[in-house]
């Protein structure tokens, strides 16, 4: 795997390492950080990212940025994920970030980039109750009046909006054309009046809401890229949003390995360690042949992706994104059998990761949505 990287990349991620292993390296230091496993998100760790300047590797050098490019995202998330570094909003962070740096004005950039690398959350809202793969069909409705807008509807399944300091909202602002047609992107403070955020418990913690917004009011320079143009700038962020969700899938995926190796090596039934008996062996030579074959396709469309930053990879990054997450939810899961009761103790950590990668396959476009796109791109 080294191989593949520059000596200046292998440094990094030493460096993200050891960083991880200092200050979340023990069980202890993650329940602190999270509320013993309730809140995905560290005010503090999070701080301490934006002063070492890594919050800011995919945002280029002109707006404040490292600009590091997509190999270097991935490896940060890699190991951030495998350390379970409890930064829940980053990703929505960099996506956000992205369609800032991409379509924002220079106002926008200066503002909200800003925010981003001095540790503020960035978060996205598209899905509503009725529109959730299918994001065209979505109803919350932007209205001009006078010389601003005024937003009434309900989104849902947004991230990370309660930490949030910007929301980078979608809705409807025509009703003409096809179902793609007239949606348009919004950057909303995340306390202004008329929106209402409420939590939705879930398996993982506190990480989603759904957002009222009744009469909420923005001004005309709200607008981020070209009214009614949202669908083909939310097309071109796809790569940056897939690859941040297979990179942090790849590095759980590495730790529930390594945690179910280490255990079956330790544990000793009938007179010698568990993992020696061939059921178990086999399963782990099985896992660790599908973990290098995640690896090497995540690293590989991330490098395409430098290489050809403004080329989508519908079919590629969408492999990736489908591989990473089924492979990090089947080793979480088969981790958990092999440990047995254990397995299911929270002191172990094998069910904090099974609750980390059930929801991987679902958000940010399902498996079934990626399997879809995949067979498009052969034109079936």
């Amino acid at each position: 795997m080294t191989d593949m990287l520059t000596q200046e990349q292998q440094d990094f991620v030493a460096a993200i390492a050891e960083f991880c292993r200092r200050e979340v390296g023990s069980a202890e230091q993650r329940d602190r950080l999270t509320g013993g496993g309730r809140s995905p998100h560290s005010a503090e760790l999070y701080g301490k990212l934006a002063e070492l300047g890594w919050l800011g590797i995919a945002v280029p050098e002109e707006h404040g940025g490292a600009g590091r490019g997509m190999v270097d995202l991935v490896l940060f998330l890699e190991e951030t994920g495998y350390w379970q570094v409890p930064i829940g909003g980053f990703a929505t962070s960099v996506i956000t970030a992205s369609a800032i740096e991409k379509f924002g004005t220079e106002e926008q950039k200066r503002r909200i980039l800003g925010d981003f690398l001095e540790g503020k959350v960035l978060s996205i809202s598209m899905s509503e109750p009725g529109a959730g793969s299918d994001v065209g069909a979505l109803t919350c409705r932007a209205e001009k009046r006078g010389a601003g807008w005024v937003i009434n509807g309900q989104k849902t399944w947004c991230s990370n909006a309660h930490i949030a300091e910007h929301i980078l909202l979608v809705a409807r602002t025509s009703t003409e054309g096809g179902k793609h047609e007239g949606l348009t992107m919004f950057t909303v403070p995340a306390k202004v009046d008329g929106l209402s955020v409420h939590g939705i418990d879930t398996m993982g913690g506190r990480e989603v809401n759904d957002l009222y917004f009744t009469d909420c009011e923005l001004p005309e320079d709200a607008v981020v890229g070209v009214e009614g143009d949202a669908w083909p700038q939310l097309m071109a962020g796809l790569n940056i949003e897939r690859m941040i969700l297979a990179a942090f899938m790849l590095g759980t995926a590495r730790r529930a390995f390594d945690d179910t190796v280490r255990y079956v090596r330790e544990r000793e039934q009938f007179g010698r360690p568990v993992g020696s008996f061939q059921a178990l062996r086999h399963r782990i030579a099985d896992h660790a042949t599908e973990l290098e074959c995640t690896r090497l396709l995540v690293h590989d469309v991330a490098h395409r992706i430098d290489e050809s930053p403004g080329e989508l990879f519908p079919r590629e990054a969408s492999m990736a994104k489908l591989k990473a997450t089924e492979f990090a939810k089947a080793m979480a899961l088969d981790g958990m059998q092999m440990m047995g009761g254990y397995g299911y103790a929270t002191e172990y950590g094998m069910e904090r990761l099974l609750r980390s990668t059930v929801v991987s396959t679902v958000y940010g476009g399902t498996s079934e949505i990626q399997r879809d796109i995949i067979g498009k791109t052969f034109g079936l």
